[in-house]
């Protein structure tokens, strides 16, 4: 798989295990303990080389390609979008910052089943039609 892309998908599914963990578990729990830790570690790999682009990327991707922007995982088109309110806040996923009512457990199922659709998973490779996008983004951005 592409690193980068694979970073976020693993970054996605840490997300996925966190809220969803802080919702079975005592927050506290060595669980989510170190689960946050894990996603504290990979708060600094974000900002480091391609890691970095991503966010940037999905944003080209939704203006310039809508078609193949539907076709990310859905926590991606929310989260990377500067006009969505979703975010990860403190590691958890939060769709909407105003409100206190939980994800339900069917987000979370939805969640899973897009991300591990085989359509998605075969784009993540460098000869995969997200790969492929996202080698043509950093090549423009770097000719810039």
């Amino acid at each position: 798989m592409d690193p980068v892309l694979y970073f976020y998908f693993i970054d996605t599914i840490a997300h996925l295990d966190y809220t969803l963990s802080a919702l079975a578990y005592n927050i506290d729990s060595i669980r989510c303990t170190m689960t946050a830790e894990y996603l504290r570690h990979r708060v600094d790999l974000a900002k480091d080389g391609d890691n970095a682009l991503f966010p940037e990327f999905m944003i080209w991707l939704r203006d310039t390609n809508q078609e193949m922007f539907e076709s990310t995982p859905i926590l991606w088109q929310l989260v990377y979008d500067p006009d969505d309110p979703a975010r990860y806040a403190g590691f958890r996923i939060v769709m909407d910052p105003a409100s206190r009512i939980p994800l339900p457990p069917t987000f979370f199922r939805d969640m899973t089943d897009d991300l591990f659709a085989m359509p998605l998973l075969r784009s993540l490779y460098p000869a995969g039609a997200l790969g492929k996008l996202f080698a043509e983004f950093k090549e423009k951005r770097c000719t810039r």
